[in-house]
């Protein structure tokens, strides 16, 4: 199996992974989505309404070189037409393996992504876990 194809697989089973094109619009909506990826042969309207997805919530929408059915044997979820990624790790890891594949087609995402995962990092970086220090320490 495709090392990217794995990183889906690792983020559905970590509950990363909205599968489908309601999950996705949820996701999208909520802002959890970091990545819309469509699948190859996703019909005009799933490619469409992706793109909408995307552009609603300002993330990175790509159309993956993996067809549904290699898609749904990932996500354990029929054939899905689109998926989304939500975390900004994972993402930028796919895109990575993507851009390596294709650097015309995937370097530009992946340059965005990377840029997108370090700041989310940082900002992770830098707020309080909430849990507090007893005085004197």
């Amino acid at each position: 199996m495709d090392r990217n194809l794995q990183l889906l697989g690792i983020a559905k089973k970590a509950g990363l992974l909205a599968v489908g094109s309601d999950d996705v619009s949820a996701a999208a909506r909520t802002g959890k989505a970091w990545l819309v990826v469509s699948a190859s042969d996703a019909s005009a309207g799933a490619l469409r309404r992706a793109g909408q997805n995307a552009g609603s919530a300002g993330v990175v929408h790509i159309v993956a070189p993996y067809t549904k059915f290699e898609i749904g044997n990932v996500s354990r979820r029929g054939s899905p037409g689109t998926v989304a990624v939500l975390d900004a790790g994972l993402a930028a890891g796919f895109l990575k393996g993507l851009a390596e594949a294709d650097p015309e087609r995937y370097g530009n995402a992946a340059e965005l992504m990377a840029e997108a995962a370090a700041a989310d990092a940082e900002r992770k970086k830098n707020t309080p876990s909430g849990k507090r220090r007893p005085a004197g320490l």
